[in-house]
């Protein structure tokens, strides 16, 4: 069992920021240094600093101590598009030495440190780097933010398949509310309860703060 841990998501825009946000928070609440982590940003700003994405920095805002921003995302990239292709377009080749520097230091720096991974679980990174092999590198095991609307299961069950496919441990999911309008969601949860083999974390309800909704995950069951 891995004290640091990678948030994969069922899909693209279904809150994985905001569930590792929430997740970095719950974990803080139980003392102890904790550090978030995007590898791989694409859709990022250019400021006086560098290239700045979003989704970084709000993990770098709920770390605790704030880690400096080069260790939360040591690759971000321009354009809002695929990584792999955001990439290429900019002329950068993703390769394991700056990301695994910048794990390194944050895991020797902090006691959990949560990666938030790209997309889905097999989004490409460039060249042979694909997003899954980063919780498999670095022995981190998988907690899965499912997006709960329409579709949602199927998606939640073949990512699930994956991750234990691949070798890493599905250490757990997190339901978040991104449609309040799902018609029956109670049900959907219950079902996926049902059907994946690590328990949930919890439910993350619609329109909260992410240091609000970390009041709802039950996190031993990492420890």
């Amino acid at each position: 069992m891995s004290r640091h841990l990678f948030v994969a998501g069922t899909d693209t825009g279904i809150g994985k920021t905001h569930g590792a946000q929430a997740l970095i928070h719950a974990l803080r609440r139980n003392g102890g240094r904790v550090a978030g982590m995007k590898p791989v940003a694409s859709g990022s700003e250019a400021t006086a600093d560098g290239l700045r994405n979003d989704d970084a920095l709000a993990l770098q805002a709920a770390s605790a101590p704030r880690p400096p921003y080069e260790r939360v995302n040591p690759i971000a990239l321009a354009e809002a598009v695929a990584p792999h292709l955001a990439a290429a377009r900019a002329g950068v080749a993703i390769d394991w030495p700056p990301l695994d520097a910048a794990f390194d230091r944050l895991r020797q720096d902090y006691d959990r440190v949560v990666v938030e991974g790209v997309g889905g679980w097999l989004v490409p990174l460039g060249g042979n780097l694909s997003a899954e092999q980063i919780p498999a590198r670095w022995g981190l095991d998988v907690v899965l933010v499912v997006g709960m609307r329409l579709g949602c299961i199927s998606h939640a069950r073949l990512t699930a398949r994956a991750i234990e496919a691949d070798g890493c441990r599905f250490a757990g999911w997190i339901a978040n509310v991104v449609d309040p309008s799902m018609p029956l969601l109670d049900e959907n949860i219950a079902t996926l309860r049902a059907c994946l083999s690590a328990p949930c974390l919890g439910v993350l309800p619609h329109g909260v703060t992410p240091a609000d909704a970390a009041g709802v995950l039950d996190v031993g069951a990492l420890d």
